[in-house]
């Protein structure tokens, strides 16, 4: 089974080499048609503290780093962290 990966933008860089990532996508409301936008937030590991909050990043599926940390940054897709 092929891991998962997500693009989302980083909220907080407080904790170090942990980054929260804000994943949004929307969907349908099944019964009324309304577009509803659904926010999960991440904790992602990000070894080198490159990410800065409001980068684009790419995460990917993981083992497991700590008792929240299940994700890894990919790739810095945009922002001053490139």
């Amino acid at each position: 089974m092929p891991k998962k990966i997500y693009t989302g933008e980083v909220v907080s860089d407080k904790m170090d080499k942990t980054v929260v990532v804000a994943v949004t996508r929307t969907l349908q409301h099944p019964l009324y048609k309304k577009t509803i936008k659904k926010v999960v937030k991440f904790k992602a590991h990000d070894e080198d503290n490159k990410c800065k909050t409001g980068d684009t990043v790419q995460i990917i599926e993981s083992r497991p780093v700590s008792k929240d940390k299940r994700w890894q940054v990919m790739k810095i897709v945009e922002g001053e962290g490139r």
